[in-house]
C-alpha cells in the first residue's frame, strides 16, 4: 500500500502570523510563561525528588516557565529582524512548523542548562539529562502548540470574522466604468515621472523607495521598477477606487483578482495571467471583505 502525504496545504502561503510579530511578542511570550507555570503547578509532569531541589518548587517551575517564555520571544525577535533586513513577506504552514521545532529543541536545551541552578545532582551535564530535556519539551511544546492554536481558532470564531467561502471575480465589463486609462504618475525627481495603462496594472509591491509594478498587455506579464514609495503611489491613484492597499506591501487591482484562497489568518490573492500570489493581512482581511462587496454593489449589481 502507497502512503501518501497530500503537503499543498503546507506550501501555500499565508499572511505572517499576528502573534508572531515584533508588537506582540511581549504579549505572547507572557502568555506562553503564564500557561507553563499553571500547568507545573497543577499537575507536576516531572518527577520531583525533593533532596535534589536547590529551592522550593514554586521557584523551580518559574524558571521552567521563565526560559521557554525567553527564548520564544528573542528567538522571533531575531527572526523579525532577519525577515524584516530582506524584506520578506512569504510564510508558509511548513516554515512555521519548522521554526516551532527548532524553537523547542532551543527550548529543550536551555532547560538542560540551567539544571546546576535547581537541582544538587552530580549527573546534571549528561548526555541523558541533554537528551531527555530535549524529548520532554518536543513532546510538551507539540502539545502545548496545537492547545494554543486550536483556542486560536476558536476564539476567531468567536468574534465572527468572516472569510470567503466563494470569491466571484470583479468582471467589469468597459462601459460600466468612468475611469481614464492612462494616467500620470509624479515623482519627486520630475525625470522620474511616467505615465501609467491603469487597466493593465495587476498589482504594486513597495520595494524601500521603489515600487515595482506588475503588468499584464493581453500577452505576456511584464514588471518595472520605479522610483516612488507605495504611498506617494497610492495617494496618486485614489481616484481609481478599485485599487486596495492589501497588504503593507502590496497595492492589488481588484479588477484583476481571479481567486480568493485563505481562512482567518490571511488570504491570498490569486490571478489568470500569473501565478503569483498576493497576500491580504490578517488585519486587512474584515476591510478587504467590506471593499469587496462594496465594488460589487457598485458595478456588478
Amino acid at each position: 500500500m502507497t502512503f501518501y502525504i497530500n503537503t499543498e496545504h503546507l506550501r501555500k502561503e499565508l499572511a505572517y502570523p499576528d502573534r508572531y510579530q515584533s508588537q506582540n511578542l511581549i504579549k505572547s511570550s507572557v502568555i506562553v510563561f503564564f500557561i507553563i507555570l499553571i500547568f507545573l503547578l497543577l499537575f507536576k509532569p516531572f518527577g520531583v525528588y525533593d533532596p535534589e531541589l536547590k529551592m522550593h518548587y514554586l521557584f523551580i517551575c518559574f524558571f521552567h516557565a521563565l526560559v521557554p517564555a525567553l527564548i520564544l520571544f528573542v528567538y522571533f525577535g531575531v527572526l523579525n529582524y532577519f525577515r524584516k533586513t530582506k524584506n520578506q513577506t512569504k510564510w508558509t504552514l511548513l516554515q512555521e512548523y519548522i521554526q516551532i521545532g527548532v524553537l523547542l529543541v532551543l527550548i529543550g536545551t536551555g532547560s538542560f542548562l540551567i539544571r546546576d541552578l535547581l537541582y544538587n545532582n552530580p549527573n546534571n551535564w549528561s548526555w541523558n539529562y541533554l537528551f531527555e530535556e530535549i524529548r520532554n519539551c518536543l513532546v510538551a511544546g507539540i502539545f502545548f502548540y496545537f492547545f494554543l492554536r486550536l483556542s486560536s481558532f476558536y476564539f476567531e470564531a468567536k468574534k465572527g470574522s468572516p472569510f470567503f467561502l466563494q470569491f466571484i471575480p470583479l468582471a467589469v465589463e468597459p462601459e460600466k466604468t468612468i475611469f481614464k486609462p492612462n494616467l500620470f504618475i509624479s515623482t519627486q525627481v520630475k525625470q522620474d515621472d511616467f505615465s501609467l495603462d491603469i487597466d493593465q496594472l495587476l498589482f504594486a509591491k513597495a520595494d524601500g523607495n521603489y515600487i515595482e509594478l506588475t503588468k499584464f498587455d493581453g500577452r505576456q506579464i511584464s514588471t518595472e521598477v520605479k522610483r516612488i514609495s507605495l504611498t506617494q503611489f497610492e495617494t496618486q491613484v485614489t481616484n481609481y477606487p478599485h485599487f486596495f492597499r492589501c497588504h503593507r506591501t502590496y497595492l492589488v487591482n481588484m479588477f484583476k483578482v481571479e481567486k480568493v484562497s485563505g481562512n482567518s489568518q490571511g488570504y491570498l490573492l490569486s490571478f489568470n495571467e500569473t501565478s503569483i500570489k498576493i497576500p491580504v493581512s490578517r488585519k486587512q482581511i474584515d476591510s478587504f471583505n467590506s471593499y469587496y462587496q462594496e465594488l460589487r454593489n457598485k458595478y456588478i449589481a
